[in-house]
């Protein structure tokens, strides 16, 4: 199974982006992958966000993969900066997602994800894409109500469900999109960093599984989600 190796921030102002994760996550946030929003994704009106990179063996192969189902490139196939070559798409959906081979240094510490969650505007089709695609596999499907019907996944074949996948049909204000849940110790006081910092908050909400999460964007209005609670 192929998984999301790499987190990246791609944001309008890296010091206070950097400063605020620190606050928020810890030390181990001050290593965290953040760049400069590109100029070409500021002008299609791309606000900041977290992109996640899929390692794979060959990027060529799997950007026609992905093409092939509907997806669409975003700019060429360039190498990364600490080798290998990546590739930016828009997936069936419409969500971001990066793909690329990269060797595998020894890095320091970095925000823990708890949770993988594509809100995709065919919930379906992006689930049978990424599962075709990489190796992953259905599990649970849940009815979380008002935050919609959550197709469980697992792309680790170590772990149980790792993520879901979200129609975006019937949720309100909710674009297609990657959301990345960082695991806090504490839900309340991460909520309270992000209020004073100037960031926003939806929620918290308990789930049925009894963690607490809450969808928040950072102050240059990059989503994430915060959640407490013990790994699935």
């Amino acid at each position: 199974m192929k998984q999301f190796f790499r987190l990246q921030l791609r944001t309008t102002n890296v010091p206070a982006a950097r400063d605020f994760y620190t606050a928020l996550l810890g030390e181990g946030a001050a290593n965290a992958d953040i760049v400069p929003l590109p100029e070409q994704a500021a002008a299609r009106g791309a606000p900041a966000h977290w992109l996640g990179y899929v390692g794979v063996e060959d990027v060529d192969q799997a950007v026609r993969a992905f093409t092939e189902r509907g997806a669409v490139q975003l700019g060429p196939t360039h190498p990364a900066p600490g080798g290998g070559r990546v590739a930016i798409l828009r997936d069936p959906g419409g969500a971001i997602i990066g793909v690329a081979t990269a060797p595998v240094p020894e890095r320091a510490p970095q925000p823990e994800v708890a949770w993988q969650q594509l809100y995709a505007a065919n919930a379906q089709q992006a689930a049978t894409t990424y599962c075709d695609l990489f190796g992953w596999r259905l599990a649970d499907r849940r009815d979380l109500r008002g935050l919609g019907v959550h197709q469980e996944f697992v792309c680790r074949p170590d772990a149980g469900s790792t993520g879901s996948v979200v129609d975006v049909a019937g949720l309100t204000g909710v674009h297609s999109h990657w959301l990345f849940h960082f695991r806090v110790a504490a839900l309340a006081p991460a909520l309270e960093v992000v209020r004073k910092a100037g960031g926003t908050v939806v929620g918290p909400m308990e789930l049925p599984n009894g963690d607490r999460i809450a969808v928040c964007e950072d102050p240059q209005r990059a989503a994430f989600a915060l959640r407490e609670g013990n790994a699935r």
